[in-house]
């Protein structure tokens, strides 16, 4: 089993910024990939960001310039920088990892942008 625990989240204002942290443990022995995605209310579970262990990062397209996602690989953990934030951006943020192709979900952060 793997367990992931997020951290970071909370209440911005647009145009701030936010750092979530997701520490991966338990059997991890190899890491496919680790990413973020989230769900805003009422809405469908989306990507943000992944990053696979020797590939190259997937941003989802409204992201790109202002999120970067990042890894510790000797603390197995992966982190998500989050600059110019925007209302739209509002929602529980997930981490997820795939490990020997099995995927693993955190239980989300919850990140609120006010206008």
């Amino acid at each position: 089993q793997v367990q992931l625990v997020e951290s970071g989240g909370g209440l911005v204002q647009a145009g701030g910024t936010l750092r979530l942290s997701c520490a991966a443990s338990g059997s991890i022995f190899s890491i496919n990939a680790m990413g973020w995605y989230r769900q805003a209310l009422g809405k469908q579970r989306e990507l943000v960001a992944v990053n696979p262990s020797g590939g190259s990062t997937v941003y989802a397209d409204s992201v790109k310039g202002r999120f970067t996602i990042s890894r510790d690989n000797a603390k197995n953990t992966v982190y998500l920088q989050m600059n110019s934030l925007k209302p739209e951006d509002t929602g529980v943020y997930y981490c997820n990892a795939v490990v020997r192709g099995m995927t693993y979900w955190g239980k989300g952060t919850l990140v609120t942008v006010s206008s």
